[in-house]
């Protein structure tokens, strides 16, 4: 991975092999912010292990195993109650039908490069709380 600020905006380029979420946590530690703005996000990615909330608050998970390009990706970075890094990202996904796959990311591997833009919000408090009765953490802004 490597990365350049322009003021509060990062581009980042996440290499062969490098897991989205590890990368961008480690990106949050190494800069050092607690809030940032995932506005965008392409490249080639695999091992994608994506799905999208129910109504009773669990997450159906579905895999795309084979390269696929990374058409958008957007989100954001918060910490968590304990200070760790927190990345909630959506993703759409084109196979190479071009049929889409598209919802909440939870993993995604690099296979050939990922470019992702973000805005750390420097005024921003953002805390990923758990929510009764989902899986997900929901923010909480101080």
């Amino acid at each position: 991975m490597e990365w350049t600020r322009s003021g509060e905006d990062l581009l980042v380029r996440i290499d062969p092999s490098e897991e989205i979420h590890a990368s961008l946590q480690k990106l949050a530690d190494e800069v050092g912010f607690d809030a940032a703005a995932i506005t965008s996000g392409i490249g080639r990615t695999r091992n994608n292990e994506y799905g999208y909330m129910n109504n009773d608050g669990i997450y159906i998970k579905r895999n795309l195993v084979n390269p696929s390009e990374l058409v958008s990706l957007s989100g954001n970075i918060a910490r968590t109650q304990d200070g760790k890094a927190f990345t909630h990202i959506h993703c759409c996904w084109s196979d190479d039908d071009n049929n889409v796959h598209a919802g909440h990311m939870f993993s995604s591997t690099v296979a050939v490069v990922a470019e992702i833009h973000l805005r750390i919000m420097s005024q921003a408090i953002m805390t990923r709380c758990p929510l009764a009765n989902v899986q997900l953490l929901g923010l909480q802004f101080s």
